[in-house]
């Protein structure tokens, strides 16, 4: 079905995106439920407009379990002017709303991931409503776009930022120069398992330069992985002249993951003992960890071992794991 062809989205917004100045409200999405039969999903969006230049849209929430994003955004949002923007800054810390208030990765309306929900559907789901505004209204509108993600419940990243290998070189070369200009500890040259129907994908389909972040994760956020996204998007909006001033560029590690062979799963379920930290050097079949049956004791572990040398860039987080899980994943050093 062409662009043509759908329904108007039923999102309005209460900020006039062309306006100048900043504005604080909401992107309302009508939705009727037992406790509110004319109600509402309320999500909150903040536009800073001062005359010509780029558009970033920076973005957190996606998942709602993270929160990295969230709080670089939010704060981001009550203090940024007017008069030091060159161009417009459209931030929206909570893309998956309902999720970020339940705390969940995924939608408790409609067990929607946002994430996975693009180009999405103005007369679907919650969660394909939400991803069709930002198919069809947002993201036509920016240059640059940065979606903060972190491990949520159950991954723990090492904090990095990073963007794709993708077809058009230009476009992914000035998606790695952002990625540096973030100087998060660590940027990726990153290989997604499942890119089909991501954000990440319909913002590079279109043209734009798109950069994301795994910042930590076990559903928290830390001082320090904060710091590094508050950090990270004033250098991002330093760097494309959005805002005046130089990047402060701090040092990073280039990593890569350049097959799937970064990464393993369980294929069993029960106890997951880690035996490798996050950064630690591995060896290609180091045992990574060991996952212990729990219906009965005396039975030996099952091992996962590494398929390639590296450094360990993400594990499982909680204690259990199931059949499926991710439970490691090896990154090269580059840089």
């Amino acid at each position: 079905m062409s662009d043509k062809a759908l329904r108007p989205s039923p999102i309005s917004p209460t900020v006039d995106f062309d306006s100048e100045g900043v504005q604080h409200g909401f992107l309302r999405l009508p939705y009727s439920r037992d406790d509110s039969a004319w109600g509402s999903v309320m999500i909150p969006i903040t536009v800073i407009r001062n005359g010509s230049g780029p558009t970033a849209l920076l973005t957190g929430g996606n998942h709602g379990d993270e929160y990295e994003g969230p709080i670089a955004l939010f704060d981001l949002a009550r203090s940024l002017r007017a008069e030091d923007v060159s161009g417009t800054v459209i931030v929206v810390p909570a893309m998956n709303y309902p999720a970020f208030v339940a705390g969940t990765r995924t939608s408790p309306i409609d067990s929607g991931n946002l994430n996975r929900s693009f180009p999405g559907r103005p007369d679907g789901t919650v969660t394909q409503k939400i991803a069709d505004y930002f198919q069809r209204e947002l993201l036509p509108r920016a240059d640059i776009v940065l979606d903060f993600h972190s491990g949520g419940r159950t991954l723990d990243f090492l904090p990095f930022c990073a963007a794709h290998i993708l077809p058009d070189k230009d476009q992914e070369a000035r998606a790695f120069e952002l990625v540096e200009a973030f100087s998060a500890p660590y940027s990726m040259r990153m290989l997604e398992i499942d890119a089909v129907g991501m954000y990440d994908t319909a913002a590079e389909e279109m043209g734009k330069v798109f950069i994301t972040t795994e910042l930590g994760g076990g559903g928290t956020a830390t001082a320090k992985s904060a710091g590094i996204a508050k950090h990270g998007v004033m250098n991002v909006l330093r760097h494309t002249g959005i805002v005046a001033g130089g990047a402060e560029a701090g040092q990073t590690t280039w990593l890569d993951m350049p097959d799937g062979n970064c990464f393993s799963f369980a294929e069993e379920g029960g106890l997951i003992e880690p035996i490798f930290d996050l950064g630690d050097e591995v060896r290609e079949g180091a045992v990574v960890a060991r996952i212990y049956p729990t219906g009965r004791t005396g039975a030996p572990p099952i091992e996962i071992r590494a398929k390639m040398d590296g450094i360990l860039c993400a594990r499982h987080f909680p204690g259990l794991v199931k059949a499926g899980d991710c439970v490691a994943v090896i990154a090269v050093i580059v840089a």
